[in-house]
């Protein structure tokens, strides 16, 4: 289970490592993403809040990155956060997801990227890492 404290000394020096990598041309990328998966996950674009078919969703099963197939989140650590988005307190593994601090608007922050570290853009949906309350990931 990742701790404040983890998060914290990942956005400050350098995520994990994933075991491997899965590099692809912008063209092979293309190929095989629809317009929409190729606009939020390679252009680092983000969906419309509560327009994704997962933000209301809590069946049972596994959320994985739409590129490579890899384990992001599963459905047991879901919460409603009344965000727009699907929203998780931990990430499959400690390599599923990157942590970015963001000093932007006056703020020190830690911003998540719901982003596969494996196919480097991937997956993704940002949000914000709180340090009031429960320590979540959305």
């Amino acid at each position: 289970m990742l701790r404040w404290i983890d998060i914290i000394k990942f956005s400050r020096d350098g995520n994990p490592e994933p075991e491997r990598r899965v590099d692809k041309s912008e063209e092979e990328w293309r190929q095989e993403l629809s317009e929409e998966e190729f606009r939020v996950t390679r252009l680092k674009g983000t969906e419309k809040p509560y327009s994704g078919s997962y933000c209301r969703s809590y069946e049972a099963g596994q959320y994985v990155c739409v590129c490579c197939g890899s384990l992001l989140f599963d459905w047991t650590e879901k919460y409603n956060s009344l965000s727009g988005w699907p929203s998780f307190t931990q990430p499959f593994n400690k390599a599923a997801i990157k942590y970015v601090v963001d000093n932007s608007f006056g703020m020190k922050r830690v911003e998540t990227f719901m982003q596969c570290l494996r196919c480097p853009f991937g997956t993704r949906v940002s949000g914000r890492a709180r340090t009031v309350g429960p320590q979540i990931l959305h």
